[in-house]
């Protein structure tokens, strides 16, 4: 599978503030960039977090890039994904809406009732792992479901869990002129952190976008 992880933060790091609320931190040109992202890929995956805090819809914003995607003979939005350990997804939630195929990524604790409440909201629930979400057996298991390739949104702890898992081919970065701050922030990579064999980045390309810049990275292959 084809997966690219985009994310927008602050100047000094930070994908929200302490409270773990949405922060506009690109502008309407990165957005528009990201819709064109979205366009292009089978499915969109966040983590729970960003579920409960943002009540994301995932689908595009430009109903031309839709009809684009009929026309392939794609559905008009791209899947979504959310990796969701205990499956805390809210079934009344925009995420589980009938705009887009949903599928909720959940371990062996996820309570059955929580389960059954998102199949019969339509979404399709994976079960990988014990005690947490066992990303590489449900990459797997979404590719089975014909995903090919997969845009991951954040937040810090998915984004970690991408990259520790050796997951991740792209990552594209947008930087912008704000400072957030807060030791309790949210970064680009949460989770445990690396404190050897640090994963290492290829830079491709720096632009100016909005008031910020994009960084995009390619990673290197395994030797």
């Amino acid at each position: 599978m084809d997966i690219v992880v985009n994310a927008a933060m602050s100047a000094d790091g930070k994908l929200s503030s302490r409270r773990r609320e949405q922060i506009e931190i690109s502008g309407p040109e990165d957005f528009d960039r990201v819709d064109r992202i979205r366009r292009e890929v089978d499915a969109v995956a966040v983590g729970i977090g960003t579920v409960l805090a943002d009540d994301p819809h995932l689908t595009l914003d430009d109903p031309e890039r839709q009809q684009q995607r009929r026309e392939q003979g794609w559905p008009a939005n791209p899947a979504r994904v959310v990796v969701d350990s205990r499956g805390r997804t809210p079934p009344e939630g925009r995420i589980c809406d009938d705009a887009a195929e949903t599928y909720v990524l959940v371990s062996a604790t996820a309570p059955e009732t929580r389960r059954r409440a998102l199949r019969d909201a339509g979404a399709e629930v994976i079960v990988a792992g014990d005690d947490r979400v066992d990303l590489p057996a449900a990459v797997a298991e979404l590719e089975a479901a014909g995903i090919n390739s997969l845009l991951v949104e954040g937040g810090g702890e998915l984004i970690f869990s991408v990259i520790e898992n050796e997951l991740i081919d792209r990552l594209t970065v947008y930087v912008g002129s704000l400072v957030i701050g807060g030791r309790d922030a949210p970064t680009l990579a949460d989770g445990d952190g690396f404190v050897d064999g640090f994963p290492r980045l290829s830079l491709a390309a720096v632009e100016r976008v909005d008031d910020g810049v994009l960084l995009r990275y390619t990673v290197p292959a395994a030797e």
